[in-house]
């Protein structure tokens, strides 16, 4: 039988009263109770303040506390060019983007975002760059393309997959700030497909080749490696987090056509079932990192939602009882 000491590299601890920090697989004994006790995560979606624009299939960055929305689709659908600045509690406008659209690409933070490409009545290849008050446009992406995922930071983000108007395709192009050069081709062509990470740690999965998919694939800056398998067919899903520990959540899947609720994890290996989106949607905007995520908006044909939701993770203590 393997040891706590074999596997974690150290022995169970004994403490004379309960940690206040204790994490997920942390194990101890309680001299004063007499008790072995374990940290043990759970995550869970609460529901947040509505922003001042129902919209989906629109560009989010930033963190749980500090992201920003653009552009997406209303309810109509109209097309959007507005912004929304999300403090933790409340939402207030932002700058407004030179081109309204859709299906976009997304990467960076809520004073240095990046959206690019997307659909208007056809595809797009605008690329254009948000300093926390205003969109400027930018050198475009070399080409046309909706249905994309994007990932990383202003001055160095990815744009992966997305649909040609002819084709699902498999490209990469890298940004570095002023250009975009070509990247490695993933091994899975897919649109409407998630992303997560840095240009040099990224993270894709689901989509549709067609049909939907559960390929992940992790990205190095130059080239694409196989991932552990999603446990859902999905896609128009969102992502969160970093190649190594991510959050997929929302979009279709065979069993749920329309809208999904369901959530996984990814801790760099293997997808693991989290708890659900409080209600099902597509095309969500999103924001953060695994253990603290925001979903804002998306739909769920014929509605499209203004509501946020907010996943963080909690360690709590068990006392360990012998079978």
């Amino acid at each position: 039988m393997t040891t706590y000491k074999e596997i974690f590299g150290k022995p169970v601890k004994v403490l004379s009263s309960d940690p206040s920090n204790e994490t997920e697989g942390q194990i101890w004994y309680n001299s004063s109770s007499g008790t072995f006790k374990a940290g043990l995560s759970s995550g869970a979606w609460a529901s947040g303040t509505s922003m001042n624009i129902p919209r989906r299939e629109g560009g989010g960055a930033g963190t749980q506390t500090s992201a920003l929305v653009f552009a997406g689709a209303g309810p109509t659908p109209t097309k959007l060019s507005s912004s929304e600045e999300w403090n933790g509690s409340n939402w207030t406008g932002g700058g407004t983007m030179g081109t309204a659209r859709y299906f976009l690409g997304n990467a960076g933070t809520q004073t240095a975002a990046l959206g690019f490409a997307g659909y208007n009545g056809g595809n797009k290849f605008e690329v254009e760059e948000y300093n926390g008050s205003s969109w400027s446009e930018v050198n475009n992406i070399p080409y046309s393309v909706r249905d994309l995922t994007g990932f990383g930071i202003q001055t160095a983000a990815v744009a992966a997959g997305g649909y040609s108007g002819t084709a699902v395709i498999a490209t990469t192009a890298n940004y570095d700030g002023t250009n975009w050069t070509s990247g490695g081709n993933m091994a899975t062509a897919r649109s409407a497909l998630a992303g997560s990470g840095t240009q040099t740690a990224g993270l894709v999965s689901a989509g549709s080749s067609p049909p939907r998919t559960t390929a992940t694939e992790e990205y190095d800056g130059s080239s694409w490696t196989t991932g552990g398998t999603l446990g859902s067919e999905r896609d128009n899903a969102s992502m969160a987090g970093v190649q190594t520990a991510s959050l997929i959540f929302g979009g279709t899947t065979p069993s749920s056509p329309t809208s999904s609720n369901l959530t996984e994890s990814y801790d760099g290996t293997s997808w693991t079932v989290q708890s659900t989106l409080g209600t099902a949607k597509r095309g969500l905007q999103k924001a953060g990192l695994s253990t603290s995520a925001l979903a804002a908006g998306g739909t769920n044909t014929p509605t499209t939602f203004a509501t946020t939701e907010n996943f963080n993770v909690s360690t709590t203590t068990k006392t360990l009882t012998s079978s």
